[in-house]
């Protein structure tokens, strides 16, 4: 009996403790080992959450705005493999500095200027100094803004995507806290590392690029144009009393209905040039702006915001594109509201019917010549073929047409007879000569301005800096040129202010001036239209200060 029953127990029911726990060893080591894979993996996911946080943090919330000097600037920070800086200057290109190390890269693009602050700088020539030490304060108070900014969104996000994956308030918070170790370890390196010399060996983009081949020292290019900086207060305030001084000269009034007309040509990328622009359009009641091209120097993408000013004028904006400009600039101001561009076409403004064409060359990386100077035999046929597709156009014009534009002086021969004006560029010489007569039509009147742009910043390079040019032409109801100013502002380091006025005794004959040579097809190369003289000039005191 005794045997059965214990059969009926079964197996383990005398077995002894330690007997029982070895039977269950196996189950426990399986059980421990599954502990320790658990724990490693909520560690790791511990670690990937805080790092996909600190990431998403950082593109998220790594951007701020704040001013350096007279500029708003965006400040952007980036994850990076190596620690760099990017300084982006709309339309020039881009700066890069090797500023420090860590896994951050920090972008500073400067963006549009501030208009009270700007103001300032023209009301104070001081001002522009206490700027520039001001600068490294805004950087770095910015920096500060960014760090902060940066930080919290790292926190914010981390914690939001923990209570996501894990639910339980213990792993949210120690995923926040590596996410915000992680990356104020990041920003403690990068702050740590700065080289400031980094920005005397700067990586060239866009533009840039070619800056060295361009300008020159590009270390004199600064100095200089820091003088120019200076003197641009003088420069704008002495251009405002202009038309006070024109004014006071008994020689020329114009009549009611008089139109007038500011021809500016080859800005070449000065800023400089639209501040004075916009003064004389205001100060001389200015009723439409014409502008005979090479508006930038490369024509690039980058270069497109530049244009963005022509719609301050609030007048109208003729323009045709030059031998710098390519489609895209053309474009660009075609995108302005006042803007017209002509190419072989025409266009009727302010009572003006005005003809244009654009430059058929493309060389941004050319330097320029005068007028059929240095032209080879195949350029020349390009150019006054040019010439010669305007003159079509405007013989075909339903309306007479008062003015012609073209790039090139080379290309204003074809033009002799069909027009009583034409306006150039090209040259960066200011020069007013007749072309030659063709028998039984009337005769015409090239003005080839300077640079508005002072020739850009190759302007700056030379000891005697390029200046600034514009001209203001008077024609009367009837469309005949009655006078036109010539305005030249001083090159660097120069507050001059120049103003010539020319009155036309005669409108129907045109004004005294020699007449000069333009190329011609296949033939010898002619010599470009020469320094003229005027018939009745009135020069104005110079107003300085």
């Amino acid at each position: 009996m005794d045997g059965q029953e214990n059969e009926q127990r079964g197996p383990g029911v005398d077995e002894t403790p330690t007997r029982r726990e070895r039977r269950r060893w196996p189950w426990t080591r399986q059980a421990g080992r599954s502990g320790r894979l658990r724990r490693v993996g909520v560690v790791a996911a511990v670690v990937l959450v805080a790092l996909a946080g600190a990431v998403i943090g950082v593109l998220a919330g790594g951007r701020v705005n704040t001013d350096i000097g007279p500029f708003r600037a965006d400040l952007t920070l980036v994850p990076a493999v190596q620690g760099s800086t990017t300084v982006d200057i709309p339309p020039l290109g881009a700066l890069q500095l090797d500023s420090h190390d860590g896994p951050t890269h920090l972008t500073v693009g400067l963006g549009a200027l501030d208009q009270r602050k700007t103001e300032a700088l023209i009301d104070d020539p001081a001002s522009i100094s206490r700027a520039s030490q001001s600068a490294v304060q805004d950087v770095r108070d910015g920096v500060i803004r960014l760090a902060l900014r940066t930080l919290g969104a790292v926190v914010l996000v981390t914690l939001v995507l923990a209570a996501l994956v894990f639910r339980d308030t213990r792993r949210t918070a120690w995923s926040a806290g590596l996410a915000l170790a992680v990356t104020a370890g990041s920003l403690g390196l990068a702050a740590s590392t700065v080289r400031p010399e980094a920005i005397e060996e700067p990586r060239y983009e866009g533009l840039l690029v070619n800056a060295p081949a361009i300008v020159g020292d590009a270390r004199r290019i600064a100095n200089d144009y820091t003088k120019y900086a200076e003197q641009l207060q003088r420069v704008v305030g002495n251009v405002s009393k202009l038309y006070t001084t024109v004014s006071a000269l008994p020689v020329y009034e114009p009549a009611p209905g008089t139109t007038r007309v500011l021809h500016v040509s080859d800005m070449h990328l000065n800023p400089t040039g639209w501040q004075l622009i916009r003064t004389v359009v205001e100060q001389f009641n200015i009723d439409v702006v014409i502008d005979t091209g090479d508006i930038t120097d490369w024509g690039s993408e980058p270069e497109a915001s530049f244009v963005g000013s022509i719609g301050l004028l609030k007048k109208p904006y003729v323009y045709i594109r030059g031998n710098h400009d390519s489609a895209r600039t053309a474009a660009a101001v075609a995108r302005q509201p006042n803007a017209i561009v002509l190419s072989n076409s025409t266009t009727t403004v302010a009572g003006l019917t005005i003809a244009g064409i654009g430059d058929p060359r493309f060389t941004p990386d050319k330097e320029t010549s005068p007028a059929g100077s240095g032209l080879t035999k195949q350029v020349a046929d390009q150019v006054i073929g040019t010439g010669e597709q305007l003159a079509t156009t405007v013989r075909n014009s339903p309306r007479p047409v008062d003015i012609a534009l073209v790039h090139d002086p080379a290309s204003s021969g074809p033009l002799s007879g069909t027009c009583p004006l034409v306006l150039a560029g090209h040259t960066h010489d200011r020069q007013v000569s007749k072309l030659p007569q063709v028998s039984g039509k009337q005769p015409t009147l090239l003005m080839v301005e300077g640079s508005t742009g002072g020739a850009g910043l190759r302007g700056l390079e030379g000891e005697k800096p390029t200046p600034l040019s514009m001209s203001v032409l008077y024609l009367d109801q009837q469309k005949q040129l009655q006078a036109y100013d010539d305005i030249t502002v001083g090159g660097t380091g120069q507050a001059q202010v120049n103003l010539e006025r020319h009155v036309i005794r005669d409108p129907a004959k045109g004004a005294d001036v020699p007449v000069t040579p333009t190329p011609t097809r296949g033939g010898p190369e002619s010599p470009s239209p020469g320094a003229t003289v005027t018939g009745s000039q009135s020069p104005s005191p110079s107003p300085t200060r």
